[in-house]
């Protein structure tokens, strides 16, 4: 039996839908359009101390959680209207992309390739690369120094440890996991030999553990972290961009560092520039 015209379009806009559905479909959240709803979720590290950790009463700490409810803030939206979420690095942009964040403040750094799936915001930090080991190494000094098929950990998702192999030491084991805690608890029972990410994030696990870790080297890349939001969300990008630069400007955003990372050790860097692409 022949189907009419509008009955195959209506089977075809059916199908669709349900495709649009089965992939996550628009679903990507315009933050500036939820803060008017007067509620936001935003994706940030559980794992992270000094940057993004969830404590045992289930409340939240770090700098990057003191960035997003400022950002919050900023945008209208009071701390207690604020729901954060788990953003481990490899689920980032899906996160974003299929609105179940708002934004993301998750030490995520700017790239390229990165920004062909998500728009930031920022930077509202920069960072580099370094190396944690254990306080007791020796050996160890830096990337170079990763020689003899030394064990490296870092994170699915994230590129810190290929940077290393592909640069410094192409004998390098890399060993991958969920998160940079497991990567240091692998570190904490010598299943690896060092860890590597941003010495900021390093820094933290080095002040939780006092007498356990170090960091060790000078950072060899610039890392710039920026607020991760659904591509194409302009609007809301210059609605960020310029709350971190009140957040600067202001001097809360010093503040909110030397309450947070200070107590690592890790000194006050200068403040960035916020990008205007």
């Amino acid at each position: 039996m022949k189907l009419s015209r509008s009955i195959r379009l209506g089977i075809g806009m059916i199908a669709l839908a349900v495709t649009a559905t089965a992939c996550g479909g628009d679903e990507t959240r315009n933050v500036s359009q939820s803060a008017e709803n007067g509620n936001l979720t935003v994706g940030i590290k559980f794992d992270q101390p000094g940057l993004g950790l969830r404590n045992p009463d289930g409340t939240f700490s770090g700098f990057d959680v003191e960035v997003a409810k400022y950002i919050a803030g900023q945008l209208g939206v009071s701390e207690e209207n604020v729901e954060f979420k788990e953003a481990p690095s490899a689920q980032r942009e899906t996160l974003i992309q299929n609105g179940e964040v708002d934004y993301v403040v998750a030490t995520y750094s700017i790239t390229d390739a990165r920004k062909e799936k998500v728009d930031f915001a920022g930077p509202y930090f920069v960072a580099g690369q370094s190396l944690l080991v254990r306080e007791d190494n020796t050996d160890i000094t830096g990337p170079e120094s990763l020689t003899g098929g030394k064990r490296l950990c870092s994170v699915a998702g994230s590129t810190p440890a290929q940077k290393v192999k592909d640069t410094y030491a192409q004998d390098v084991q890399l060993q991958e996991f969920d998160t940079y805690s497991a990567c240091v608890e692998a570190l904490r029972n010598g299943a690896v030999d060092a860890v590597t990410t941003d010495d900021i994030i390093l820094a933290g696990y080095a002040a939780q553990s006092p007498g356990q870790f170090k960091v060790v080297g000078e950072p060899f890349t610039e890392e710039r972290y920026g607020i991760g939001l659904a591509l194409g969300d302009d609007e809301s990008r210059t609605a960020i961009n310029e709350a971190i630069e009140e957040m600067i400007a202001s001097g809360a955003w010093e503040t909110a560092f030397q309450e947070t990372v200070g107590a690592s050790g890790y000194p006050l860097p200068e403040a960035p520039s916020v990008d205007k692409y």
